[in-house]
């Protein structure tokens, strides 16, 4: 099993973060969190519990990490419409209901927009 810190640093390095970032997420100094890295220096439940919600993970996850399954950023845009609702019906009922919300709100927005553009401009 790999050293928590090789863990850590592999994955801040594929966000393309600094130690100083990851050290001031988990309010240590950054010359100890380079020792953690160095496997000379172990971290707290609490710091590992920070970085596990920071990368998405479980601390399952993140303490047995194997390396091949790290979480990426998703982007929807880029995806076909089948796709995205895949992708929403992945997440929660409450987050999936905010979705919902949000589009409802673009929705009738949009309709209002077209609404008042097309009586407006028989005026």
């Amino acid at each position: 099993m790999k050293h928590i810190g090789t863990v850590i640093k592999q994955l801040r390095e594929k966000k393309s973060m600094t130690q100083t970032q990851i050290a001031e997420l988990i309010n240590m100094h950054r010359s100890n969190y380079s020792r953690v890295e160095n496997g000379e220096r172990d971290l707290s439940i609490e710091s590992i519990k920070k970085l596990a919600e920071y990368f998405n993970m479980t601390i399952d996850q993140l303490v047995n990490f194997d390396g091949e399954n790290i979480p990426k950023e998703i982007t929807v845009e880029d995806k076909s419409l089948t796709e995205k609702i895949k992708l929403i019906s992945e997440l929660s009922k409450d987050e999936q209901n905010m979705v919902f919300k949000m589009i409802d709100s673009f929705l009738t927005k949009k309709k209002f927009k077209d609404f008042f553009d097309k009586n407006l401009s028989c005026l």
